[in-house]
């Protein structure tokens, strides 16, 4: 029972994340699932399932606080879904791990990127652009397949690249893809089901992970809607380094496991002095706007 509220617990806070910032629930979770010692294809499957009700929640709760756009969602549903179907059908016969610290090393530097530019750059609210489809249908194609194989990447693939896009809202980018990835862990499942079978998915842990992603799913919406965009941006792009520096790490053997300590430390003040930034920017001496009033 201990470990069932645990896992519960741990659902409310991945999910919390995910729904504010647009990713980190399915690599939460299955991080904690592995840790635990079921196999990566039940640990992805088990995840899967729980994102079935976590996301339908979330897509709900930022569609009604307005953080959805439609053209995007409708774009990258149908490709995802093929790709993660795909992903889930294969998993076990796919090296995912040989992928894993180049697509880490990619997201790495665009988390950079995506820090500075709302960090630094226009503040200003963005003109709404229309992402093309030959842009969200490889995107869609590519994370999907990642997010089954690896437990989780939907979130970390598609949003800090729809960010690095000029021209979309940060809220609408985390609304968007919180919303289209009900789809995709639909069919992650169904991939799931068709090569695991029912018995081999750990139904209690699927429950807990479901009951706190169903309590965060609405709380998470909110903070979208109420953060301000550039600082919103701000966290996104340090959530993606940090959580991308933890594989490159273990990818270097030359690097040393004593200084990986060390290096967490400097890249978690590098994103707290980012976000103190950013809030300073918004309410320092030369802006006439107070830190609740920025938050309005």
């Amino acid at each position: 029972m201990q470990k069932l509220i645990i896992l519960a617990l741990i659902g409310f806070a991945a999910q919390l994340v995910d729904g504010s910032l647009g990713m980190a629930y399915g690599v939460t979770s299955s991080s904690l699932l592995l840790m635990f010692g079921i196999a990566p294809a039940v640990a992805s499957a088990s995840v899967h399932m729980a994102e079935v009700v976590t996301t339908a929640a979330s897509g709900a709760a930022h569609l009604r606080f307005g953080n959805v756009d439609k053209t995007v969602v409708k774009r990258l549903t149908i490709p995802g879904s093929i790709g993660a179907f795909v992903g889930a059908s294969f998993l076990s016969y796919i090296p995912g791990d040989l992928v894993k610290p180049y697509i880490s090393a990619f997201l790495f530097l665009l988390g950079f990127y995506v820090l500075g530019r709302f960090l630094f750059g226009d503040r200003n609210r963005p003109k709404e652009t229309e992402a093309p489809k030959r842009f969200l249908i490889p995107l869609g194609l590519f994370a999907g397949f990642a997010d089954s194989t690896g437990g989780g990447g939907w979130g970390p693939l598609t949003t800090p690249i729809l960010l690095s896009r000029k021209g979309m809202e940060a809220r609408k980018v985390i609304g968007s893809v919180d919303t289209s990835e009900f789809a995709i862990a639909v069919s992650a499942t169904l991939g799931f089901i068709i090569s695991l079978g029912w018995t081999n998915i750990s139904w209690p842990w699927v429950a807990a992970l479901m009951v706190g992603g169903m309590i965060a799913a609405p709380i998470a919406a909110w903070l979208v809607r109420v953060i301000p965009a550039h600082l919103l941006g701000v966290m996104v792009g340090g959530l993606i380094v940090m959580t991308n520096a933890k594989t490159l790490l273990n990818s270097f053997e030359w690097f040393p496991a004593s200084l990986h300590g060390l290096a967490y430390g400097v890249l978690s003040l590098l994103w707290a002095g980012s976000i103190a930034l950013a809030v300073w920017k918004k309410t320092g001496p030369d802006r006439k706007v107070s830190l609740s009033e920025s938050f309005k």
